[in-house]
């Protein structure tokens, strides 16, 4: 049984009844009442009545939190209405919104400069609620229930900046929210033009995606305007992915409706970097160097570094090492990323590489040019790794005609 309306099973049209009764004291506060509604946060939670019933009210205290039923009137600062990319756009052949997600221009190190992390996840619940509203007039328009949104998330462009670890946290933040305050609300989610890294960044965010999320994911392949013509007119696909829909003034990107994001100016910037945990701690004496070591196994995999030093700049390179088992001297090594002195006392470092080899990568803290001081570096490093599922899968997609679900992912 679908757990829907009209396909209930009959312990799950009692569990709804139940439900229904022990909610009698916030009802009228919920958004909508009706069975629709109800069943999402059921369906959410396998029917389980306590952590439904859990989920429905931690909810209610978020839309407090976030005036949600004013929220759609609440102006978000300019920062984030100018460069937060993305929007709306058009209707699938069901009349369900589509919404479209534009990864690669987005600037996340400049909005979490330049914005609270409180304002950009009030500016997501207001996206949220916007598509709700959206589908409850998609609903009275047409005569029949609207309640999903698919969503095209372009990848292209995506890129090492944007596994920066605060960007990924925040991300996951975006995504853990929109799970728990807006279930069964995604019909599926495309992921256009996804280049290499991408099963990286997908394993970085796939838990806060619930089971259910997951199965919707699908990658498309190099027919991938084909592919979204079958699910959307092409009347309500723009120009610039495949349609015949413009602006107004013919733009074929419909940049009144889908915000293309860009690299946010530095005046708007309130902070010029965030408070960091590192995992690590060492001193570096005068004339000599730190080396950490860490086995990459395949290739795809990316290191990722943060580190500060205390007092004055640091020297920082990557090396593979030659010869497994010793230590070896920087000359000795193959370089990766050349040696420089970072003024990683003044703004912590951070930065990341993809491994297109195995071996053993050596990261390199330089003391060796100062004669008269130590240095204290604290640092964080970590091997990603790709999603195996989705790796395999962009393999095969190559050029190959076609799409593939990501359900089977672990």
């Amino acid at each position: 049984m679908s757990g829907r309306v009209g396909d209930l099973s009959p312990r799950q049209a009692e569990v709804l009844a139940q439900f229904r009764e022990k909610l009698q004291d916030v009802l009228p506060s919920l958004p909508a009442q009706d069975d629709y509604f109800l069943l999402k946060w059921l369906r959410a939670r396998c029917f389980d009545l306590p952590k439904a019933e859990a989920m429905l009210r931690k909810h209610l205290e978020v839309r407090k939190r976030m005036d949600a039923d004013n929220i759609i009137a609440w102006e978000a600062p300019e920062v984030i209405r100018k460069y937060m990319s993305g929007g709306m756009c058009g209707y699938d052949r069901e009349g369900s919104p589509v919404c479209y997600e534009i990864i690669g221009p987005l600037d996340a190190k400049g909005l979490l400069f330049s914005a609270s992390k409180q304002d950009l996840l009030k500016n997501k619940f207001r996206d949220c609620e916007v598509l709700r509203h959206e589908c409850e007039q998609q609903t009275q328009k047409l005569g029949k229930k609207v309640e999903m949104v698919m969503m095209i998330y372009d990848c292209e462009g995506l890129g090492l900046k944007h596994l920066w670890k605060p960007a990924v946290e925040a991300y996951g933040e975006l995504l853990s929210m929109f799970e728990e305050n807006f279930p069964e609300s995604l019909k599926r989610l495309f992921i256009v033009k996804a280049p290499k890294i991408f099963p990286v960044a997908y394993n970085l965010v796939k838990h806060f995606l619930s089971e259910d999320t997951r199965k919707k994911v699908v990658v498309l392949g190099s027919n991938w305007k084909e592919v979204l013509q079958k699910y959307i007119d092409p009347d309500q696909i723009p120009v610039e992915y495949g349609g015949t829909m413009t602006d107004p003034d013919g733009d074929p990107k419909c940049s009144s409706k889908i915000n293309y994001g860009g690299d946010v100016p530095q005046s708007y910037y309130v902070r010029d970097q965030l408070a960091q945990q590192y995992e690590h701690s060492v001193v570096v004496n005068r004339g000599s160097s730190h080396q950490v070591e860490y086995e990459i196994l395949f290739p795809g995999c990316v290191l990722r570094w943060q580190f500060r030093s205390e007092g004055a700049d640091v020297g920082f390179g990557v090396y593979m090492k030659t010869k497994i088992g010793e230590r070896q001297r920087a000359g000795d090594m193959t370089e990766v990323l050349p040696n420089q002195r970072y003024n990683a006392h003044m703004v912590p470092e951070d930065g990341s590489l993809t491994c297109s080899t195995p071996g053993i990568y050596v990261l390199r803290f330089d003391n060796t040019y100062s004669f008269l001081h130590s240095k204290k570096v604290s640092y964080t490093v970590e091997v990603l790794l790709p999603d195996t599922a989705s790796a395999q899968q962009i393999q095969q997609l190559g050029d190959r005609l076609g799409e593939v679900s990501l359900n089977h992912s672990p």
